[in-house]
């Protein structure tokens, strides 16, 4: 799997340049030709925008002169696919911002919709949400939300995402919570799985800033559920449950529960750098009802200031009959990552269970001395 910023690279370049030569081959094609050159230093959004000024610059003329060439090189040749996508769709998406215009906004989003097959418009149809979100929210309820094309559909759940990866934010979108939401709405209950699980996706980045909003909807929806809704709310309602939110543990099944806990207990008080502590536990049910348990781990890492930051890990989800005893044990590697810097120093781990933390297990975490 190639890392993110070599998805867009000089191969690229050269795919695109071939794609747009055989359709304008009097094109000269400058910026396009000197993009290798520049394209290394780059972050995946900066290739991205790189190629699309270059396209910009290259394809001089209206906005109906760029779908031209566009149209013909999705029509009539192989090259114009994978993430040459994007650029392209984003120079789509600024000439018709830069032009104006409620026809020409509309055939840029039908465009897009039609390039979405072959990567994804979701990056550049920010730049319309950007420029006219209600116009936008329009087209995607009234038309893609209902299309014949899962990868549309699922575009305009994706697109419309308030956290979309890689991608810029969307103010409105950011400041009118629960704008998005009749969009979710139609398509909750998708026939693709690939669609469900933006769905699913958006509704987790509403909870960011929006619980109450994202568990009133996962309650309409569990009210009129088809087999795959409940899975659906469990992937969207993740986050709120790592965070141990009482509403979406409440309304998964996951209540109150009168429990003894013996641990967590690890299996050494000092960690070596790049080496692994494992912890046990044993969980009982004391109370006189059957207890459904969401079970998680925080480890709580000691930050570069010395404060520590606690990181939730999904552990396991069991059903404890009254008096009934389970034990659950995890091994937790240090290892180096790309997404974490890990710090010498004291470390903890403790246990959430239906959002209630227990005592932390405190361990030294020790730098590795240099050879």
């Amino acid at each position: 799997m190639p890392f993110a910023d070599e998805l867009i690279g000089r191969h690229t370049v050269h795919g695109l340049t071939r794609a747009i030569r055989a359709v304008a081959p009097d094109a000269d094609l400058t910026a396009l030709r000197a993009a290798p050159r520049q394209i290394d230093s780059l972050t995946l959004r900066q290739r991205a925008d790189l190629l699309r000024d270059a396209l910009l610059t290259d394809l001089p003329g209206d906005y109906a002169a760029l779908a031209r060439t566009v149209r013909m090189a999705r029509d009539d040749t192989p090259h114009l696919t994978g993430w040459m996508i994007w650029p392209v769709t984003s120079a789509l998406a600024t000439r018709a911002v830069q032009e104006g215009g409620a026809v020409v906004f509309d055939e840029a989003m039908e465009l897009l919709a039609s390039l979405t097959g072959r990567l994804t418009a979701e990056f550049a149809l920010r730049t319309l949400l950007r420029h006219d979100l209600d116009r936008a929210l329009h087209v995607i309820a009234d038309d893609w939300t209902r299309s014949m094309d899962a990868d549309v559909r699922r575009l305009a759940s994706e697109g419309t995402r308030p956290y979309l990866p890689w991608a810029v934010r969307v103010p409105d979108i950011m400041a009118r919570p629960g704008a998005t939401v009749p969009i979710l709405d139609v398509l909750y209950r998708d026939e693709s799985e690939y669609v469900r699980r933006s769905v699913a996706n958006h509704l987790n980045d509403l909870s960011r800033d929006h619980p109450e909003i994202v568990l009133d909807t996962a309650r309409r929806w569990l009210d009129r559920p088809d087999t795959t809704t409940e899975r659906l709310v469990r992937h969207g309602l993740r986050t709120l449950v790592k965070r141990g939110h009482p509403g979406a543990l409440e309304l998964l099944g996951f209540a109150p529960a009168v429990l003894e806990i013996d641990g967590p207990v690890l299996d050494r008080g000092t960690v070596p750098m790049g080496d692994s502590v494992r912890f046990t536990a044993s969980i009982r049910n004391a109370g006189v009802h059957q207890a459904r348990l969401s079970i998680d781990y925080v480890v709580h890492h000691r930050k570069a200031d010395g404060s520590q930051t606690g990181k939730t890990f999904k552990l396991t989800t069991r059903t404890l009959a009254p008096d009934e005893q389970i034990q659950v044990t995890r091994e937790h590697s240090f290892r180096p990552i790309t997404t974490r810097r890990y710090y010498p120093g004291r470390h903890a781990i403790s246990l959430r269970i239906n959002g209630v933390d227990t005592d932390r297990a405190d361990f030294e975490l020790a730098a590795v001395p240099n050879p």
